[in-house]
């Protein structure tokens, strides 16, 4: 087992508390959005004491059988195939959607053969693989994702007479069905119908005006308002009426796949997906918007989001199984001196958030306090754990 950091990222709408103090560090002044855990080639995580390996990277590179494991590296190459983070949005971040894996493979190749460098800001895709992510609340969490049935979302506009609801209105009336909503949503963000950014405003302080009146919509209008605040004028704040309102208590997990749209608008959070950069974004955003890849990516059925309710392992473990086979999550929760076994085999990456917890493989053992991680290879083999406190364990299905 080797213990290893987390890599910050820094995004502006990133919280410069949340994470640090969950993790028992102090806050600086740069936010952190986003602590990485993984190998991705954006931001592989330091690793400690492992010669001539400054990464879990190449740590992995340096002996994939033992690290992976031959049955992942059948399925998946040389590569670790999930990416764990901690999330936590202070502000809404960009509405977006990740790319299915044909998808991502071909425009990946598309930028590389066009001589777009992979860190330049505006390249969309950054690697060959899929992104679906699950994200598991800390705390409560707010978000939205996948789109509102098409006679729900045109309930919303009813009533305003800003010429914007009106026209978006009429759209999904005319075809309340796949294509009423893919018609709005590209209304909304094709350049050649994009609205003004006055016309946005003035939907915007429509609904606010809604909302204080008495709004039968108060969710729906509340956050209407939130975006306008923090992105005015962007068409993204009309767009979160096409989309379905998400609230996670703790405990809580939200299963985003490849080609669902969203955006995460506050919480701190676990995340864990494919690994893989791959974000499309269409607005409420400073960064690199891609709005006509976004377009093709996108899934416009609408549906309810999907909840994924844990299964226990042994009592004291929840897991978090996705209908992926990249990764699955699960929480440990221990409270006595018993020594409980946990699930998953393979390649796995511990993170403690709370208390003291010794974690037992076949070969070795490991003490981790609160915001400790390690990586455990594949030949360590079945792991058991002993203390209190609260781990955090990524593996693959």
């Amino acid at each position: 087992m080797h213990r290893m950091g987390g890599t910050s990222r820094s995004y502006a709408w990133g919280s410069s508390r949340a994470i640090p103090e969950l993790l028992g560090a102090s806050p600086g002044e740069e936010p952190v959005a986003e602590l990485w855990f993984g190998a991705h080639v954006s931001a592989p995580s330091p690793v400690v004491d492992v010669d001539g390996c400054a990464d879990l990277a190449a740590l992995i590179a340096s002996d994939p059988s033992a690290t992976l494991g031959e049955d992942v590296r059948a399925r998946f190459g040389d590569a670790l195939p999930y990416l764990l983070k901690l999330i936590a949005p202070e502000r809404p971040l960009s509405l977006q959607v990740h790319p299915h894996a044909a998808r991502a493979r071909e425009g990946y190749d598309r930028e590389q053969t066009a001589g777009i460098p992979v860190d330049a800001h505006n390249r969309s895709y950054r690697d060959r693989n899929h992104k679906p992510e699950l994200v598991l609340a800390l705390a409560p969490f707010e978000a939205l994702c996948g789109f509102r049935a098409p006679r729900r979302a045109a309930e919303l506009f009813e009533g305003l007479s800003a010429p914007l609801a009106k026209e978006l209105r009429a759209l999904l009336v005319a075809e309340p069905s796949v294509a009423g909503v893919r018609a709005a949503f590209t209304f909304l963000l094709d350049p050649v119908t994009r609205p003004s950014g006055y016309d946005v405003e003035v939907l915007a302080q429509e609904c606010e005006a809604r909302l204080a009146s008495g709004s039968t919509s108060p969710r729906a209008d509340s956050t209407v308002a939130l975006l306008a605040r923090a992105y005015p004028g962007d068409p993204g704040v009309v767009a979160s009426l096409l989309l379905n309102p998400v609230s996670l208590q703790p405990g809580e997990a939200l299963f985003v796949p490849a080609g669902g749209v969203h955006a995460y608008l506050s919480g701190l959070g676990i995340e864990i997906m494919a690994s893989s950069d791959n974000v499309l974004r269409a607005g409420l955003t400073s960064k690199h918007v891609d709005t006509a890849e976004l377009l093709a990516c996108v899934d416009y059925v609408a549906a309810p989001p999907i909840r994924t309710a844990p299964e226990v392992f042994h009592g004291a473990t929840r897991v978090f199984y996705a209908p992926v086979d990249d990764f699955e999550l699960s929480v440990t929760d221990l409270t006595d001196d018993a020594v409980h076994p946990l699930p998953g085999r393979g390649p796995r990456t511990l993170v403690c958030l709370e208390g003291q917890i010794t974690v037992t493989s076949e070969v070795d053992a490991l003490t981790l306090a609160r915001g400790d991680a390690a990586f455990v290879p594949s030949s360590e083999g079945r792991l058991s754990a002993q203390g209190a406190g609260v781990l955090i364990q990524a593996d693959v299905p």
